[in-house]
């Protein structure tokens, strides 16, 4: 073997080997050291000087868990007139057995303030509660208003159709009958006309509407009583009936309600 070549069993070859755990040294020491810590703050708290609320609160629990002694005066006063440990108070034995717990007062809130307090929060409950269930029924209100308007609003698309409908077959019955000028002018759907005629129309129909306005139902209503009682016809069954008697007989009545 040549001087050149290391041994691969000398120090001189293992020195030259990288650690293959860089950070196990770390982590012990890191380990070490908080567990100094740790020792050091409990020998401070085992050490340190108690503030007089705790040795208060210390001894108070202390003498609590113990029950009361023959020494002291009042449970000795208590055994002459015949109570014995563990019975009850009063004649029967049927009183408070254990004493009354002792409450501390921290706070510097007057008497009565805890009460006070709670009855706050009640009524702040029930304030919420209240805005709740008005916020609740306002939803649900407004929820039943737009099922209403959109009811209404198909119902009044549908009587728009049945107008309609009654206006073309009201032409063409008056036709066949030689009528060229309809009872009313809505009774017959409205003619394409030039501007000027639809200005004086225009005019004309305001003029109407000041006298009455009549609503689509309404003149659904008198339209399907002209059809039914001049020319015996029902927009809903699409018949023409031969006269009263038949439209009675056969048609299930004059309203789209009838035919459903």
């Amino acid at each position: 073997m040549s001087d050149e070549e290391d041994d691969y069993m000398s120090d001189t070859f293992l020195s030259k080997i990288q650690d293959v755990k860089p950070g196990v040294s770390m982590v012990r020491r890191v380990k070490e050291t908080m567990k100094r810590e740790l020792k050091h703050k409990e020998a401070n708290i085992n050490n340190r000087q108690k503030t007089f609320k705790e040795k208060e609160r210390e001894s108070r629990e202390a003498a609590l868990k113990n029950s009361i002694s023959n020494d002291n005066k009042g449970f000795a006063l208590l055994q002459k007139m015949g109570y014995k440990a563990g019975q009850g108070l009063g004649k029967e034995g049927a009183g408070r057995v254990d004493p009354i717990p002792l409450n501390i007062k921290t706070d510097r809130g007057g008497f009565g303030i805890e009460e006070l307090r709670k009855r706050k929060a009640q009524e702040e409950l029930e304030q919420y509660r209240q805005k709740v269930r008005a916020k609740q029924q306002n939803e649900a209100k407004s929820l039943e208003d737009f099922r209403s308007r959109v009811r209404t609003e198909r119902e009044e698309r549908k009587i728009d159709g049945d107008l309609r409908r009654s206006q073309r077959a009201c032409e063409q019955l008056d036709n066949q009958k030689g009528i060229n000028v309809p009872r009313e002018d809505w009774y017959w759907p409205k003619a394409e006309i030039d501007d000027d005629e639809e200005e004086d129309y225009e005019e004309k129909g305001q003029e109407e509407d000041e006298i009455v306005e009549l609503t689509i139902f309404d003149k659904l209503q008198i339209l399907t009583s002209y059809l039914r009682g001049v020319h015996f016809y029902c927009i809903w069954c699409g018949t023409t009936y031969n006269d009263e008697e038949d439209l009675c007989g056969n048609c299930p009545g004059d309203t789209a309600a009838d035919h459903e």
